[in-house]
């Protein structure tokens, strides 16, 4: 799962970081206005984590132009302005969440799981699909006899595909949910089909056979049966 961590503290936005990227999450950093702006106009997430005070700008406004635009992904508000009113402000405009400073990361972990649980999987902890039985918490993956290996990086291309279960989805949009923004400065996306590769060889071993549809000249769809 992809985030997006809007905050101007550098040192508390890299512990976030530190912390969320431990989880198995992929994670983004914007400190001004300006930043923010871009990359939520460029890139997709699975959360946002906004500040309202930033450099050039206010968080609320960042708010208000995601939601404009139909902008379905999960933001919790993560300020020191711990007032009703901008509770209240913010979540009428459209935050799923409102976290006041200092906060602890392991609440913030479980706040932002519970959203994308919530937005992605219809609030459940296990997911259930062609055999498999995947648990969030744990963040594993199995079938009836044994647990798959799977790397950290399978296991969230895994759910990607299975989020967007029975689309097509292309080379493009895996390599920038694996990498990041990372992905526009890459000369190609083999990395991607050496992934898909891996996982389809497991899935396979564990009798979860042609899941992943490789199609031509376009990306890969997971087969729901």
């Amino acid at each position: 799962m992809k985030l997006l961590i809007i905050e101007d503290e550098q040192e508390l936005s890299n512990s976030v970081v530190t912390y969320l990227s431990s989880e198995n999450y992929l994670c983004e950093q914007a400190f001004t206005y300006q930043e923010a702006m871009e990359k939520i106009d460029v890139y997709d997430y699975d959360c946002v984590l906004l500040d309202l005070m930033l450099p050039g700008g206010n968080g609320l406004d960042i708010l208000r132009s995601i939601r404009s635009k139909r902008n379905p992904v999960g933001v919790i508000i993560v300020s020191a302005k711990d007032s009703l009113d901008n509770k209240v402000q913010g979540l009428a405009i459209g935050a799923d969440d409102y976290l006041a400073k200092p906060f602890h990361l392991p609440e913030l972990s479980m706040r932002i799981y519970a959203i994308i649980r919530r937005k992605e999987f219809s609030a459940n902890n296990i997911l259930q699909s062609n055999g498999l039985s995947i648990d969030l918490l744990s963040k594993t993956v199995s079938n009836d006899t044994e647990v798959l290996p799977l790397t950290r990086t399978e296991y969230g291309l895994l759910l990607f595909l299975i989020g967007n279960k029975n689309r097509v989805i292309s080379k493009g949009a895996m390599a920038e949910h694996l990498s990041g923004d990372m992905a526009d400065m890459l000369d190609n996306h083999d990395f991607v089909y050496a992934h898909i590769k891996n996982l389809k060889a497991k899935l396979a071993g564990a009798g979860c056979k042609d899941c992943i549809k490789n199609i031509y000249g376009t990306g890969y769809q997971w087969v729901e049966e």
